[in-house]
C-alpha cells in the first residue's frame, strides 16, 4: 500500500474514532481537531458515510451509525 493511502486510512480511522468518542460533532470541530482543510475532512466523511459508518442528522453535523465495526491497528 502506498504511504499516502496508509496516511489517509489512518486519518479516516482517527476521524471515525473522534466522532464515536464525542457523539455529534461539527465539520468545523473536525477541521480544528485534525488541522486539515474542510475539503479533506469532507472527503473523509464521504468515505465513512459511503460505508454507512457516519451520518449527518443535520447540515454540518456528524454522528456514527449503529453499524458494528471491527478495528485493526
Amino acid at each position: 500500500m502506498k504511504p499516502s493511502t496508509n496516511r489517509m486510512l489512518t486519518r479516516i480511522k482517527a476521524v471515525y474514532m473522534f466522532i464515536k468518542e464525542n457523539g455529534t460533532v461539527t465539520t468545523q470541530e473536525l477541521v480544528d481537531e485534525f488541522g486539515i482543510t474542510p475539503r479533506t475532512i469532507q472527503r473523509d466523511l464521504n468515505v465513512l458515510a459511503y460505508n454507512n459508518l457516519v451520518k449527518s442528522p443535520s447540515r454540518g453535523k456528524w454522528t456514527t451509525t449503529n453499524r458494528k465495526v471491527k478495528m485493526s491497528s
